[in-house]
């Protein structure tokens, strides 16, 4: 079951990541805010996952689609809201 509380964690923590992750002119930052999502997404609810990534497995851990991936996680959770 997904609760409210784990939603709603999930979507301040990635929108927050993610507005500074597109501002951002500083790789090493990028990087670093690419690495804490992957470990934040290691760790949270894997049914909440499940519904963000649509199944993909690679969802947030792709650098080649991280700006897309997290524009869409914090979409989608926006919407669950």
């Amino acid at each position: 079951m997904i609760t409210k509380d784990s939603i709603e964690t999930a979507y301040s923590f990635l929108h927050q990541k993610r507005n500074v992750y597109i501002h951002s002119t500083m790789q090493w930052q990028k990087d670093d805010i690419e690495w804490s999502i992957g470990s934040y997404v290691d760790d949270m609810s894997q049914e909440l996952y499940d519904v963000i990534s649509d199944g993909r497995a690679d969802f947030l851990r792709d650098h080649k689609r991280f700006k897309d991936d997290i524009t869409k996680a914090v979409e989608q959770l926006e919407r669950m809201l």
